[in-house]
């Protein structure tokens, strides 16, 4: 069975909404878009570069595969990040069969998020890391298919915004590891087992 994790940054009030740029996410008249900026550091750069490293496959909603490849595809400088999103095999879960897939190495789970992942998790070889996608997560946490939460918790709190947990049943987490950063973040790796 693959295992399935979460990689994410949030704010101490668990806002997800729109880390990376003031126009990423502006549903809900959010207005503090690029709050995670200004908070990286070799620690938390050389944390993602080991995960980007360590093989595996991509798992997205259609719109944050949409909006993160549209954005990592465009940026002229050089970077790890672009390569990486675009060379590694890709899921994305979209409610309508019609959804056109645009950046190489993508596959359309048309459907339930639930079910076809889950008909996925029978079938992929290596982990799955899902990357922004808070519909997916949620949909996925409620059906008991996260095997792990990666989270990059910020010293930040905005008071407003989506956050990566809605309304749902308890559930214990184990801590795998924590790293705290240069800049106060704290990488907290969890399992749900």
């Amino acid at each position: 069975m693959t295992n399935i994790s979460v990689f994410q940054s949030v704010t101490l009030d668990g806002v997800m909404q729109g880390p990376g740029r003031t126009d990423e996410d502006t549903r809900g008249e959010f207005n503090h878009g690029g709050w995670a900026n200004g908070y990286q550091d070799e620690v938390s750069m050389q944390f993602a570069g080991e995960g980007m490293s360590s093989g595996g496959s991509l798992l997205f909603g259609r719109r944050t595969y949409e909006d993160l490849l549209g954005f990592w595809s465009t940026t002229p400088d050089p970077n790890p990040f672009t390569d990486v999103l675009l060379n590694s095999r890709k899921y994305v879960v979209s409610r309508s069969p019609e959804t056109v897939l645009a950046y190489p190495n993508s596959t359309l789970l048309a459907g339930d998020a639930a079910g076809t992942v889950a008909a996925l998790d029978q079938e992929a070889i290596g982990g799955l890391t899902i990357l922004g996608s808070r519909q997916l997560v949620q949909s996925l946490h409620a059906a008991g298919l996260i095997d792990q939460y990666i989270l990059l918790v910020h010293p930040i709190v905005l008071g407003s915004g989506t956050k990566l947990f809605g309304d749902g049943e308890r559930i214990n987490l184990t801590l795998q590891q924590s790293i705290t950063t240069t800049t106060g973040v704290i990488i907290a790796q969890y399992s749900t087992h």
